[in-house]
């Protein structure tokens, strides 16, 4: 057990106590500090860079949803009704102080006549916990969450959305987060398949995408995807599209550019996955859809010396 784990099951044990059953949200912009820097796509050092004919050049988000705090995280619904995204206002905050402030963990925002509306935070326990990497699969929302009782540092959860609410929040059992510990990762649309990262010694090298069926229940042993997705370097932060033939997952640069890229896969014969392509670069990552083929994901600023400033959700429009 790690230093930083010790430190956040003192935190949860201790201030549980006080604030249980307390929410102690508040506005994002007020817990961003004064002297934060948002960063406008005109000062970026390293902005992102699409390889593809298929869809428009990336653009940020609205202000509704960036600001210059770190927005991280995002996933779509397939729809394109709902936005859910990681929020913490100032990436030098400690985790342990991430936990208690009342604005960090997992927000939404839900579109109405095209445009995204102020964002509410998702709250998924009543006691001190660190929620993120949210997904919805139909009306359950799948998360990562540090809190009491985990298996592990991090466990996977899930909540059921009805009438507006955020209810039933329960581990997701031993399977996934002791047996397998899995990394971030995504639920196919019948729910049947699951997809993560993996730093797994049978593997090709650093983290790999792998995948469990569930069966009666259960999920089985897990299954790497194979050397035409994975490579020695990192592969991780899978999605699958809701229609299953298209796998999306960030990776290191494969064209020599810094830090994390985007890549895709097209599911062929037999179920395997085609080379990937590396779709856009520059520390780009965890890419998401909706059914019209957009692509949303994170990317992050960083300085000439390479210090990571803050980070913002972007969107490449599929062409017409």
């Amino acid at each position: 057990m790690n230093k930083i784990f010790l430190i956040l099951i003192v935190a949860i044990g201790v201030l549980s106590l006080i604030f249980m059953g307390c929410e102690n949200t508040r506005d994002r912009e007020d817990a961003i500090p004064d002297d934060a820097i948002k960063i406008t796509p005109d000062m970026d050092m390293f902005p992102p860079i699409l390889h593809s004919d298929g869809w428009k050049d990336p653009i940020p988000m609205s202000s509704m949803i960036n600001t210059a705090g770190l927005e991280d995280s995002p996933f779509i619904t397939p729809d394109g009704s709902m936005f859910f995204f990681f929020f913490t206002p100032d990436v030098n905050v400690p985790v342990e102080k991430q936990m208690i402030d009342g604005v960090t963990g997992i927000w939404y925002s839900k579109k109405q006549d095209s445009q995204w509306l102020k964002p509410e935070r998702v709250i998924l326990s009543k006691s001190i916990s660190l929620d993120g990497c949210p997904s919805m699969q139909g009306e359950k929302l799948w998360f990562c969450s540090i809190r009491g009782g985990n298996y592990g540092e991090v466990d996977v959860y899930n909540a059921i959305y009805k009438d507006g609410e955020w209810l039933d929040w329960k581990n997701a059992g031993e399977q996934l987060n002791r047996d397998y510990d899995i990394g971030e990762f995504h639920i196919s649309s019948d729910g049947n398949t699951i997809y993560f990262g993996w730093d797994n010694s049978t593997g090709f090298g650093g983290r790999d995408i792998w995948k469990s069926e569930n069966i009666n229940g259960t999920w089985n042993t897990p299954i790497n995807l194979g050397e035409n997705i994975n490579s020695d370097l990192n592969e991780d932060q899978p999605f699958i599209t809701s229609d299953g033939n298209e796998l999306w997952f960030t990776g290191q640069s494969r064209l020599g550019y810094p830090g994390l890229a985007i890549f895709r896969s097209i599911k062929i014969e037999n179920g395997k996955w085609s080379t990937p392509d590396e779709i856009i670069s520059n520390f780009a990552g965890e890419p998401t859809l909706d059914d019209q083929g957009n692509i949303y994901f994170v990317h992050h600023f960083f300085s000439k010396d390479m210090k990571m400033i803050e980070a913002d959700i972007y969107v490449a429009y599929i062409k017409q």
